[in-house]
């Protein structure tokens, strides 16, 4: 019932129109004015009560019309709204007054069909306007935040001198503490605590100032991105980037915008402004997206004109062999249009909405259209064909070597140290250690107790003793983890003694290097030296294989024995080769690597995803460079008689579109040259996020051919509800024109045709995977 209220509020013509068909029905001919002796006889026509009501709403749907259509033109779309208005002129003028009636109220009912249509093709859109937070609840407690700090400023926070005693503290008023005896007393009432009088003020989000301290409620919305002050907060970032599983982070943590918090209140520091926070990006990207109109949506506004053209002639072909303006009337009322002014809008509208729900995001629905014709991939690699950082594939242990530790022993306690380093691979092998210690926990619980650290400090706890965590920028990260010295970094650093120095051992003893070895690298782990005497410093190959091209290498001493090498590489994405794959099945002639690594690690990963054409060792420009030209090649390549087609209908029928994908900040150039950029980010806004035209939110390469894929549908539904709607339309016309269709069951028979067309183009919004 609520919704039939909102439709006829946004259409308050159709309910008029409704009820109209009680007084047309009883009071038709009805003519009260000819008792008295008057007459509203106009040549033939002399309708009665009923009849002027029709003539009344016909008038007013006509000037409402033509505004219409003004308006239209002046915003650069053609106004086709003319069959309609000769339509239903018509019909009054062959005095076919139920007609008439017919025809306005399917042209108001079509309106709400398409109000209806708009907002369910525009449903996943809406919901994430509707998500934006509106409010903020800035902490308001004294010397907090920005606010205090620009009190103090202006004197507005008090008399600094009379607020402060000698020593420099804020004085502190007394608070008489009732004693033991009175606290008995039941007379003593406690006052509830006022929180939101005490701690914080609700403002409007975009009052909200930078340095603010936010306090966020249970279940609400992060108004603004921000830094995270409680030790830990679980949010959920479905509405950021799609992911199921709500995400815990801990103190200093950034928080978007946009995430709900979990079942605690967290409090934050403001770092962006509302307007520049995460959220209101999304929603620039989602308002672009529904302003836009595609080439093919205005492609259609051109053909509805020879829409136009065919149906007044066919009405006046048959107006002329018939001899009847009757049957002008009856070809009009079916001549209907909105397969090409409502359906193909919808379509894509629906196809937007589609996108949006699987975590894509689109700047124009121009682009949704060139997504569907795209024939050539280029793909970064770091970041996007793999993981983000390299990841540990094995554990090596010296070749001679009496370590009592297995390999999860080894990654656990390296895997704790580096969880404190910033290394590039620290990450990599902190992770890796949290999957050690779980193993390492689950054999504890079934029984084991042979582990070499059995007997020391620290062994079966929850986590480990970490203490005197001390990095050395360049060479290492050391520690102590359960009592044991761990030393993880370049080989130089974690075979060296107290005082810095490598030790000096025998020919055939593995534990030495030479001076300036670079360990954590394939280039590195050959060297050569000698000693003075008979002694000599052992390569680093003569304790472990050598690495392949695409590995680094950190290594490892426990008490200050070398332990072991941890080989990392940079892994491809578990679903990167069948994502490729499914591209190839769109029809995606070409996909192409560009990476500034060197050729030999390019080729390996290339190899693994499915790529053949690799371009490697190139700078941001080398990137911009080639993509530039392979976009030049593709439109080169285009027919002439295409590039006529493109200048009538404004659609190219062959030419090939480029589209590049990234997710670094080196990435923006490139994005930005390609027919289509398309960044992957984890719903973080980055300078390439920024320069793309498609932004996944999920950082999932599947998406890449999911959205290829939903473009296509979206625009193969689109031809196919304009393509039986303007069937159907024709098909009624010619019937009509026969006088095989009367005029009123033509009218019925017009709105059915809408609804169909209208009601396949929403089919776009299905997930047919």
């Amino acid at each position: 019932m609520r919704r039939i209220i909102s439709i006829c509020k946004e259409v308050p013509l159709l309910p008029i129109a409704i009820i109209a068909a009680i007084p047309l029905a009883l009071l038709g001919s009805w003519r009260p004015w000819e008792a008295a002796g008057v007459s509203l006889t106009f040549g033939p026509f002399n309708p009665g009560v009923g009849q002027w009501i029709v003539i009344t709403l016909v008038v007013y749907t006509i000037v409402v019309t033509v505004i219409g259509m003004i308006d239209d033109l002046r915003h650069g779309h053609v106004g086709v709204d003319l069959l309609a208005v000769i339509a239903i002129a018509s019909t009054v003028a062959v005095q076919e007054y139920w007609a008439a009636w017919a025809v306005v109220l399917m042209i108001s009912s079509g309106e709400a069909i398409e109000e209806f249509a708009q907002s369910k093709a525009e449903g996943n859109l809406t919901a994430l306007v509707d998500a934006a937070p509106r409010t903020a609840h800035v902490v308001t407690l004294p010397g907090v935040g920005a606010r205090a700090a620009a009190a103090g400023a202006d004197g507005t926070a008090g008399d600094a001198e009379g607020d402060m005693t000698a020593d420099g503290f804020r004085k502190v008023a007394s608070v008489d503490v009732p004693n033991a005896a009175e606290t008995n007393k039941s007379t003593i009432q406690t006052k509830p605590y006022d929180a939101a009088g005490e701690h914080f003020e609700t403002v409007p989000v975009d009052q909200v100032k930078l340095g603010d301290v936010i306090l966020v409620l249970p279940g609400e919305t992060v108004p603004v991105d921000g830094e995270l002050l409680s030790g830990v907060a679980t949010l959920d970032l479905s509405n950021i980037n799609g992911e199921p599983v709500p995400r815990e982070v801990y103190a200093g943590a950034r928080v978007l915008s946009g995430a709900v918090n979990g079942s605690t209140a967290l409090t934050m520091r403001a770092t962006q402004l509302a307007q520049d926070s995460q959220y209101q990006k999304i929603l620039e990207l989602v308002s672009s997206a529904q302003e836009s109109r595609p080439t093919v949506v205005k492609t259609a506004d051109v053909l509805a004109v020879p829409f136009t053209i065919l149906s007044l002639a066919i009405a006046g072909i048959a107006w002329a062999v018939a001899g009847t303006p009757l049957r002008f009337a009856q070809v009009l009322v079916l001549a209907t249009p909105c397969p090409l002014l409502i359906a193909a809008p919808v379509a894509y509208v629906a196809g937007t909405g589609r996108l949006a729900k699987a975590g894509i995001l689109i700047k124009a629905q121009d682009v949704l259209e060139n997504l569907g014709r795209v024939s050539h991939i280029f793909f970064d690699k770091t970041g996007t064909l793999t993981v983000k950082q390299p990841q540990v594939v094995r554990v090596e242990k010296p070749f001679e070597n009496s370590s009592p530790y297995d390999e999860n022993h080894i990654l656990m306690m390296a895997g704790v140290v580096e969880g404190y380093s910033v290394h590039i691979l620290s990450k990599g092998i902190a992770a890796a250690g949290q999957k050690a210690m779980q193993e390492l926990y689950a054999r504890y619980e079934n029984g084991q107790r042979l582990c070499a650290e059995r007997d020391l400090p620290g062994h079966g706890r929850d986590y480990p003793v970490v203490k005197n965590i001390e990095e050395q920028s360049g060479k290492g990260v050391s520690g102590e983890v359960n009592g044991h010295a761990v030393r993880v970094g370049r080989f130089a650093y974690v075979t060296a003694d107290e005082a810095g120095f490598t030790h000096v051992l025998g020919a055939g003893v593995a534990a030495g290097t030479a001076a300036g070895a670079v360990a954590d690298s394939a280039v590195g782990d050959s060297a050569t030296g000698t000693a003075a005497g008979a002694s000599k410093k052992p390569e680093v190959n003569s304790l472990f294989a050598p690495l392949e091209p695409d590995e680094m290498a950190a290594y490892v001493a426990i008490d200050g024995k070398l332990a072991a090498r941890i080989v990392l590489r940079d892994v491809p994405r578990e679903n990167a080769k069948a994502s490729l794959e499914k591209l190839h099945r769109l029809g995606v002639k070409k996909l192409s690597m560009l990476t500034g690594d060197k050729e030999a690690s390019a080729r390996i990963i290339a190899g693994e995803v499915g790529i053949d054409d690799v371009q490697s060792e190139l700078f941001p420009e080398g990137k911009v460079a080639a993509v530039k030209n392979a976009t030049e090649d593709a439109h080169q390549n285009q027919p002439a008689w295409d590039k006529v087609v493109q200048r009538v209908v404004g659609e190219s029928m062959t030419r090939q579109v480029t589209m590049m994908v990234g997710d670094g900040v080196n990435d923006a150039p490139v994005l930005a040259v390609a027919d289509i950029g398309m960044a992957m980010t984890d719903g973080t806004s980055t300078a390439a996020s920024e320069s793309a035209q498609v932004v996944i939110m999920n950082d999932d390469i599947a998406s890449v051919p999911r959205a290829i894929a939903i473009a296509r549908r979206t625009k193969k539904v689109m031809l196919q509800a304009v393509l039986v709607g303007l069937g159907l339309a024709i098909i009624g016309m010619v019937a009509a024109a026969f006088n095989l269709i009367p005029v009123v069951v033509g009218a019925f028979m017009q709105e059915a045709i809408d609804v169909v067309s209208i009601l396949w183009a929403l089919t776009a919004l299905l997930d047919r995977e």
